[in-house]
């Protein structure tokens, strides 16, 4: 584990640390307005300038050619959570990665490391779209829950398994990660997180569970009775808090992100080739099956549908809660 406190970029990252840190405005009426429409419909992927690159509705691709490294940044439509188009956008990053090796032809790797990030200052991810839930559950709609569910499932799997591509994955965590967020950071080789960074499943509060790997990933790593335990309590952890645990691998200071994705590139480069072999050797001691994790979602699908009304009202509430915390961050980005 490692803790990185430096306080500067070095000169020859200063234009791509500009291009990283750049966000995009956030409308606040997003939050008295109803959730996008869920849609799986394909986007229109148009070829940049520069064809490694990706600029989708609700993410942006960007490939830093000389340090091989491959950033994934999520700006969700509306509320930052996981909704169907986002997830679509992750799939099709998915798939743009698969052509970037297969247009390669055998040469060089196009890319070493991939990087999921946020565009949102001071938030992740916040997880599934419990708004929007809670209507889906009113509604008795199962046909729109298991498509949901699966879309997750479409987007953990590949990415647990590194689409089977010679790569290293880390998800680079400035701010708030719960519940899906939390589980997409943990289908990543590593997790560097800004220590301002918050972490947490919250579904067991409104008689849920996290039903997207959380389970899956956090047995692997910490053991099945703390995983449990993280489960059930719907506490908060801090970055310092799970680094100390393990889950979290790198410790940045505030702002530094970004600097310890390059700092640890440049320190595992040597060795590159010996760290992906063992994080590729997880996957042979204690596989992550598509078959699990479809299981799990079937699950948590069933558990959602039979949520009480007193439940739904509790869903709707850390709804409510994450709705002010999003809105408190949006006006402080916008001073």
């Amino acid at each position: 584990m490692t803790i990185v406190t430096k306080t500067a970029m070095p000169a020859d990252r200063g234009a791509l640390d500009q291009n990283f840190r750049a966000r995009r405005p956030v409308d606040l009426s997003l939050l008295d307005s109803a959730s996008p429409a869920f849609t799986t419909a394909a986007p229109e992927i148009g070829r940049p300038q520069d064809p490694s690159e990706l600029t989708l509705p609700e993410l942006d691709g960007v490939l830093d050619h000389g340090s091989k490294v491959f950033w994934q940044y999520m700006r969700p439509e509306g509320r930052p959570s996981f909704t169907f188009g986002l997830l679509r956008d992750m799939r099709a990053s998915i798939d743009h990665l698969g052509r970037l090796f297969a247009e390669s032809k055998g040469s060089e790797a196009p890319v070493r490391y991939t990087v999921l990030a946020s565009r949102m200052p001071g938030i992740f991810n916040l997880g599934g779209d419990l708004r929007r839930f809670a209507d889906l559950i009113r509604a008795q709609d199962r046909t729109t829950m298991d498509r949901y569910a699966k879309a997750c499932i479409d987007v953990q799997h590949p990415r647990s398994i590194k689409m089977n591509l010679p790569i290293i994955s880390i998800s680079l965590v400035q701010g708030d990660a719960l519940g899906g967020g939390f589980e997409a950071a943990l289908a990543d080789d590593v997790i560097i997180a800004e220590r301002s960074a918050k972490f947490g499943l919250p579904e067991c509060l409104f008689n849920l569970f996290p039903g997207m790997g959380a389970l899956s990933f956090l047995t692997r790593k910490v053991g099945a009775a703390l995983a449990e335990k993280m489960v059930f309590s719907g506490q908060i952890y801090t970055a310092a808090e799970l680094h100390e645990m393990g889950v979290v691998d790198v410790l940045a200071e505030d702002a530094m992100g970004e600097q310890a994705v390059y700092d640890f590139v440049e320190k595992t480069e040597r060795s590159f080739a010996s760290r992906r072999a063992v994080y590729a050797a997880r996957q042979v001691i204690s596989p992550i099956r598509r078959e699990e994790l479809d299981r799990i979602v079937d699950m948590w699908v069933d558990a959602a549908l039979s949520l009480t009304a007193a439940d739904v009202r509790k869903m709707e509430r850390l709804a409510a809660a994450q709705d002010r915390r999003w809105a408190q961050i949006a006006a402080t980005a916008r001073q």
